[in-house]
């Protein structure tokens, strides 16, 4: 058994322990004490150093196709999701990647703590390979640039409303002055890291449960 695969499961083991009240929502580092934040980033950083796809953009890109949930974040968009005002909590996250046409869209189901309302906020955006100053190829950063940010009602006491689905649609939000970027810095089959431009952690499985997730819903 190597490294790698001990590492990733003593970091599986750790987020599935911290996870078994969250229904399916990401954990961010806000929810947890200091001593387990610290070591699921030590964790993470050894899992990086041993990454067995050392330059994603190149060889790997096939591993990045289709869903991916997210698991744990320490992003502030993420930890402002997890505090939702009115009753509403926040469900599973998933961001699907649509590599041939370099597109992407981040989904995040809300609903209400006692079932009155359910939807999503859903975000699209395109990428880029970026080429980092002292590299001669596109390596592991991608640049990003947020397109739409769709807000939707899917049902309201259990009840369907395609009118409100979406209800609204507005430019989304991108970094003035400079573009947003994220280094892929561990990749394999079922697992995939990321760090922001910020710093920010984020850590997503890969994911068969999206229902009906093809390239139509990036419009």
């Amino acid at each position: 058994m190597n490294n790698q695969f001990l590492i990733k499961e003593k970091l599986q083991a750790k987020l599935e322990k911290i996870q078994t009240k969250s229904d399916g929502s990401p954990i961010t580092d806000l929810k947890l004490d200091k001593t387990l934040a610290e070591e699921i980033e030590q964790l993470t950083t050894q899992l990086e150093s041993v990454n067995p796809n050392l330059n994603p953009l190149l060889y790997a890109t096939s591993l990045l196709e289709g869903a991916w949930q997210l698991q744990y974040s320490t992003a502030r968009e993420i930890r402002s999701l997890v505090s939702l005002p009115l009753g509403l909590k926040l469900g599973k996250v998933y961001q699907v990647i649509d590599v041939a046409n370099k597109l992407f869209f981040n989904l995040a189901k809300v609903k209400h703590s006692l079932g009155l309302v359910s939807g999503y906020v859903k975000v699209t955006a395109s990428f880029e390979p970026a080429k980092e100053d002292l590299e001669p190829l596109p390596n592991k950063r991608l640049n990003v640039y947020f397109d739409k940010r769709y807000l939707s009602i899917q049902k309201i006491v259990g009840i369907n409303t395609p009118q409100l689905n979406p209800f609204k649609v507005v430019p989304a939000n991108n970094h003035t002055g400079r573009t947003a970027t994220l280094d892929i810095t561990y990749l394999d089959e079922t697992l995939r890291i990321g760090r922001g431009g910020d710093g920010s952690l984020f850590i997503l499985s890969k994911s068969n449960d999206l229902p009906d997730f093809t390239s139509s819903i990036l419009n």
